[in-house]
């Protein structure tokens, strides 16, 4: 073995002739792996013993580290070592060599039985994979002959220590099958002599789980290695007797673990559901299991309620269509899923008291799924059975989602309210879907509840209670269309009846309405009996995300029914605004919620609106243009500048992208006189030159500034126009300065937009020509410092080629070198600067004929793309720009 791998071209003969890798060596390494406190001596070492592992000495200190004398740490290496070289360099051992290296591992694993279980299993691993490398035909019944050898009454080692350690073999071989990394054809025979050599697997498991004499360990391990070879999709009927064993197992605490992991896998491998007959046989093993799992649920046993939910669980949902065409077995499924509605409405709240519940939820998503998919009639049949199963749901997820009461959620820890909140979550995505099933009377028997609730006055209600029910609507409304709903109204008309008095109960109250605010459209009548609740709730800091975003959407889905409270929602946002009661990004909400408020207005009435709105921050803006730039003013003015471009992003008098269906469904106001976006930013423009004058060099307030500029045009589009011209001689004065990325995507927009105009051609020719002069000038500096701006520049060009080809005829415009840093970009490391080089090339290449400067570089210059494109860039996986360009490149025609 040794003098083969020593040859040349052996594996790992690459590694530097320096590196002696020793006995010595290698213990030295190793003790300064684990026991030298300095970070990089550990590294350099781990490193060392990396190459150590892979070099051909490695066949020969291996097996020295593996001496009786090692200790367990070094033993171990020298296991992972052997398997590292069999697993990985199979192809260099000598087919003559097999049966020895089989031999020295066998008596390995001997030696070890009685010594470190962690040495063990990884000499098992070593013989796996060695296995697997010679079946079928080097080494055709190889799990027999483990069996056999190791039940040899010749050995040393004690029946017990053998015992655990074939079966440590037994359980490592299929798990190592599944990570192999046998070519696909190899898979697929291994796979079929392993399936064939189960046969000599199963009666000695089957023996020596059901053997009153077998001790624990040696039962556990049984069950382990079951649950491993399962998992080569074994035929369930195969595995029966080793499964009722399993069943029985459950009963030892010591064995539990074991056994729900192996029957769990038993029951979900995907050829599973083919055994009717044996999974009919299962469903009375695993109703008989309800006894203990109310006993451990009652005795607070949260590990036993939680493996005996997974095996019914596993029962259940990977099998429910099987054992619905079961007809005749209806009821004893019926049995099955009521086992499974009581773990998922286990005692106790999540993730506190219960983690059992959570395991159930696609449970009920893949039944509800099977059912529907039944043609009509039998569909119709089990319709009728399991509707009151989930109406019977519904008030059990309902409960598991409320609250614990406000003493016990002080209690809990960050981490417990973020997992609940979560869970929660999954509760509204089921109760969503749910609704398939049941429809409106799904929401008809919640507002039957709320109702009562709210109404009767003979008996007190917890907030949780109400809490429930509205978080019900809110997961169905927010979803389905309720337009329709003939329960809705009465609804709104119990909200304004909640008495509020907790956080979590005003939060979904605000979710609620939001849910319903396509509702309120339909229904203009209505907003006046929750806007008040809305706006009261804007006030409190608590409230924050749950009454912007409530705003926000009342905003947009009723901006044509809101002008009579639009005075009142103004002043009270413009409150809290000045309060700074609201975090950054709420406040940008808040102002996206006006723009869409003030677009239904006249533009005298927007005008008015607006200028108290935004005055107090054109003068705050004003003062803090005078001062010397600081890290406070700075975030201020970026502040400023967001709520300015929010309000500018939906504040919009044209209405370019209207969500109604017709000027018959609204009457839209008709605009009079100038756009009023385009009246504040010709207010100030000025002073936004101003601010920009001492903040050129820092990149996130020339980004706010440009953001302004950018949501406007793309809002406003066409009635951008006036500005076009002043925006251009800004922009060019600001790149010109310092080249900043914001500002290229900026000009894209412009291009877009307005380069196919006449009378915007000129200034955006000047622009595109100016912003491409500077660009290149960057580039003959040195780009790879920006491949922010070189990323930008390329999405601008190819813009400017789409919208408007004339571009490149400038006689000013250096296409040739254009056309060369478009090259360079595209050895960028940066994926995104690749994509976009690789996109402007894409514009490029079909304009040949039709532009012809385009066409005399790429003639002169084609060959010079074409290598970039096929030698791959540095520091960048090998293909990336190929694959990128040619996935982005369609053949031309």
């Amino acid at each position: 073995m040794e003098r083969r791998e020593e040859q040349p071209g052996a594996a790992g003969a690459g590694a530097a002739p320096a590196l002696d890798f020793t006995v010595e060596n290698v213990e030295k390494a190793l003790h300064q792996l684990y026991y030298d406190p300095n970070i990089e001596n550990k590294n350099l070492a781990q490193k060392w013993l990396m190459q150590a592992q892979v070099s051909p000495q490695a066949w020969h200190f291996s097996w020295q580290l593996l001496q009786p004398d090692k200790v367990p740490e070094i033993q171990y290496f020298g296991a992972s070592a052997l398997h590292i070289k069999i697993s990985r360099y199979w192809s260099d051992i000598p087919t003559d060599q097999y049966e020895s290296l089989k031999a020295q591992l066998f008596t390995q694993i001997t030696c070890f039985a009685s010594g470190s279980k962690i040495v063990l299993t990884r000499l098992c691993v070593a013989l796996a994979s060695l296995a697997l490398s010679m079946m079928p035909d080097a080494w055709p019944c190889a799990v027999a002959d483990m069996v056999r050898l190791f039940q040899a009454e010749d050995s040393p080692v004690d029946g017990q220590g053998r015992c655990l350690a074939l079966l440590e073999l037994l359980t490592v071989l299929p798990e190592e099958f599944q990570t192999s990394r046998l070519p696909q054809y190899r898979k697929g025979l291994v796979r079929a002599s392993l399936a064939v050599e189960c046969g000599a697997v199963f009666p000695l498991l089957e023996q020596l789980l059901q053997q009153p004499s077998s001790p624990s360990c040696v039962r556990q391990k049984v069950l382990k290695c079951f649950s491993s070879w399962v998992q080569l999709e074994v035929p369930l009927q195969d595995c029966e007797a080793l499964i009722q064993a399993a069943f029985t197992a459950l009963q030892d605490s010591e064995l539990f673990d074991s056994s729900v992991e192996a029957i769990v896998n038993a029951i979900s491998q995907p050829d599973a559901q083919r055994y009717v007959n044996t999974l009919l046989k299962l469903i009375p093993l695993v109703l008989g299991l309800q006894d203990q799992l109310r006993q451990a649920v009652q005795n607070g046993d949260m590990e036993t309620s939680h493996g005996i939910c997974r095996i019914a669980v596993a029962l259940g949902e990977n099998h429910s269509r099987a054992l619905l065409d079961q007809v005749e077995h209806w009821q004893s499924f019926l049995a099955l899923v009521n086992m499974i509605m009581f773990c998922t409405g286990i005692p106790g709240h999540y993730p506190v008291n219960e983690t059992t519940s959570s395991l159930t939820l696609t449970f009920w998503y893949t039944l509800q799924d099977d059912i529907l998919s039944f043609e009509a009639e039998k569909q119709a049949v089990y319709q009728q059975v399991y509707r009151p199963v989930y109406f019977q749901l519904v008030d059990v997820l309902l409960h598991k989602a409320q609250f614990p009461s406000d003493e016990e959620y002080g209690f809990w820890s960050s981490d417990e309210k973020e997992q609940f909140r979560i869970y929660r979550v999954d509760i509204s995505d089921t109760l969503m879907y749910v609704y398939e099933m049941l429809g409106a009377e799904l929401l008809s028997n919640l507002y039957d509840k709320l109702g009562r609730l709210l109404t009767s006055s003979e008996e007190s209600y917890s907030w949780q209670h109400t809490e429930a029910l509205l978080y019900g609507f809110q997961s169905i409304a927010e979803t389905i269309d309720v337009n329709y709903s003939d329960v809705v109204p009465g609804l709104i008309g119990l909200i304004p009846r909640i008495s509020i008095s907790n956080v979590q109960l005003a939060d979904t109250v605000m979710f609620t309405i939001g849910a319903l605010s396509e509702w309120l459209a339909d229904h203009p009548v209505m907003i006046n009996s929750v806007l008040p609740l809305v706006l009261h709730a804007l006030g409190n800091p608590e409230l924050s995300v749950s009454s912007v975003s409530t705003l926000k959407k009342i905003c947009r889905e009723c901006k044509y029914d809101l002008p009579p409270y639009a005075a009142n929602i103004v002043a009270v946002s413009q409150d809290v605004l000045m309060k700074q009661i609201h975090k950054t990004s709420q406040c940008m909400w808040l102002m996206q919620a006006l723009g869409f408020l003030l677009s239904a207005l006249q533009v005298e009435e927007i005008l008015k609106n607006l200028h108290s709105l935004i005055s107090p921050y054109i003068q705050q803006l004003e003062k803090l243009a005078e001062e010397i730039p600081n890290p406070s003013n700075k975030l201020a003015i970026v502040h400023i500048l967001g709520l300015l471009s929010n309000l500018f992003t939906t504040l919009d008098v044209s209405h370019h992208e209207d969500d109604h269906e017709g000027p018959e469904l609204r009457k839209l106001p008709v605009p009079q006189g100038p756009n009023p976006v385009i009246v504040v930013l010709q207010q100030v423009f000025q002073l936004i030159q101003k601010v920009l004058s001492k903040w050129l060099n820092d990149a996130q307030v020339v980004e706010a500034v440009c953001a302004i500029f950018e949501k406007s045009v793309k809002t406003l589009l066409d009635d951008f126009a006036p500005m076009v011209p002043q925006l251009c001689e800004m922009l060019g004065r600001m790149y010109s300065t310092i080249p900043q990325a914001s500002a290229l995507d900026l000009t894209r927009q412009l291009v877009h937009i307005f380069a196919h105009e006449p009378t915007h051609f000129p200034p955006i020719e000047a622009l595109f020509l100016l912003v491409t002069s500077v660009t290149l000038t960057l580039f003959h500096q040195g780009p790879r410092d920006h491949p922010d701006i070189v990323d930008s520049f390329m999405q601008l060009l190819a813009q400017a080629l789409k919208r408007k080809p004339d571009l490149f005829l400038c006689e000013r415009l250096d296409v040739k070198a254009v056309f060369q840093c478009a090259v360079l970009a595209l050895k960028f490391p940066e994926a995104p600067t690749v994509k976009a080089s690789c996109g402007f090339f894409t514009e490029l290449l079909p304009r040949c004929g039709e532009v012809e400067p385009v066409g005399k570089v790429v003639q002169e210059d084609g060959r010079v793309l074409l290598i970039a494109v096929l030698e791959p860039p540095e520091h960048v996986d090998q293909g990336g720009t190929a694959a990128t360009w040619f996935s982005l490149c369609p053949p031309q025609p």
